[in-house]
């Protein structure tokens, strides 16, 4: 840690730095503070431009003209208009790169593909399959790589689902707002809650349980027999001291037992379609109800999170649609937290007191 902030420091004396964003596990507890301040402060800054586009000075050019590969092998919505809203905002161009309009993967190799872009592009923002992919990019870049989704990881979702809880703090349990126990993020606070998961081991949820507990919330997760969280995953959350605060069970009710937040994600992701009809069997009982967060012992004002796109047998419409749900705040909080990240890694001076945000540098 100490060599990471004194690597930090000295760079931000030369201007910034080139850094990647592969997983929240590689964001130090005052790196993840601090994204999430620089999000809030964004967030109010903008609070009536975002549909009109107009950024504030000195948004416009943090940036400065800077061309932003957008690398998506799998479809988006969210994560997609976000980044190309947030890059355009800030001052640069999106590239947008689909599998049908470059050659990677046709007549040539991922390492092949990077390295072009390292030379043409000043950062890659990449939606890809297997995590190895974000890696080999990294691996074969001098530009910052940024995780948009892996089958492993997604950390700018969870960025924004922290951002969303903060945001939020005054619908939950008086009781577990005491302001001894919060931790600040400029004027906001995150209370020291419980975030209960109901559903399949998702990248989301192992973002979450690598960054969640680091900054005082506790974890209760609930997946079938067989859908658990993979051992990769397991070993970061050993590495960075977060067991302790995590529950695994297979039973839904006892994971959403006092909890304050309750998410889930998809079953059934991009890819895993043949499995359908399997997963559909193992994953009876789990969607997210009133009736179960009820039987479970919920708290009273518990909210609940979904990243989307959402499937009825995920969660119910009374839930989804009904005031408990945070989750259209929860898409636009994507924006702001996008926006976070580059500014960390092209604007690291930004905000109050952020000589730097500690993201994992390069090898």
């Amino acid at each position: 840690m100490a060599a990471l902030a004194t690597a930090a420091a000295s760079a931000s004396k030369r201007g910034p730095t080139l850094r990647n964003l592969l997983t929240l596990a590689d964001v130090s507890v005052e790196g993840l503070q601090r994204l999430l301040t620089s999000a809030a402060e964004i967030n109010r800054i903008t609070p009536t431009k975002i549909r009109a586009l107009v950024p504030p000075a000195p948004m416009d050019n943090w940036l400065n003209k800077k061309a932003i590969a957008l690398l998506f092998s799998k479809r988006s919505t969210r994560t997609r208009v976000a980044a190309e809203v947030a890059i355009r905002r800030m001052g640069g161009s999106p590239v947008f790169l689909a599998p049908d309009d470059i050659q990677l993967g046709v007549n040539e190799s991922l390492a092949d593909t990077a390295q072009v872009l390292n030379q043409l592009v000043q950062a890659i923002f990449a939606r890809v399959g297997p995590h190895s992919d974000i890696e080999a990019l990294a691996a074969n870049t001098t530009i910052p790589v940024i995780n948009a989704l892996s089958d492993l990881w997604h950390p700018t979702q969870v960025l924004a689902d922290l951002l969303t809880i903060a945001d939020s703090a005054a619908r939950f349990n008086a009781n577990a707002s005491s302001t001894e126990q919060q931790i600040s993020l400029g004027k906001k606070h995150l209370p020291p809650l419980t975030v209960a998961w109901v559903g399949d081991s998702t990248n989301v949820l192992h973002d979450m349980l690598v960054s969640f507990p680091r900054l005082g919330l506790k974890m209760r997760v609930a997946t079938p027999k067989g859908y658990g969280t993979p051992e990769p995953v397991m070993a970061r959350i050993r590495e960075l001291g977060c067991a302790d605060s995590i529950v695994f069970t297979h039973d839904p009710q006892e994971a959403v037992h006092g909890a304050n937040v309750v998410a889930t994600d998809t079953w059934i992701s991009m890819g895993q379609e043949d499995e359908k009809a399997a997963r559909l069997e193992a994953f009876k009982g789990y969607q997210v109800t009133e009736a179960l967060c009820q039987a479970g012992g919920a708290e009273p004002n518990w909210q609940f999170l979904h990243c989307l796109p959402r499937k009825a047998e995920e969660v119910d419409d009374a839930v989804f649609y009904g005031p408990r749900s945070l989750v259209f705040r929860e898409a636009h909080n994507r924006l702001p937290t996008i926006q976070a990240v580059f500014a960390a890694i092209f604007r690291p001076a930004f905000g109050v007191a952020q000589p730097h945000y500690e993201i994992k540098q390069k090898e």
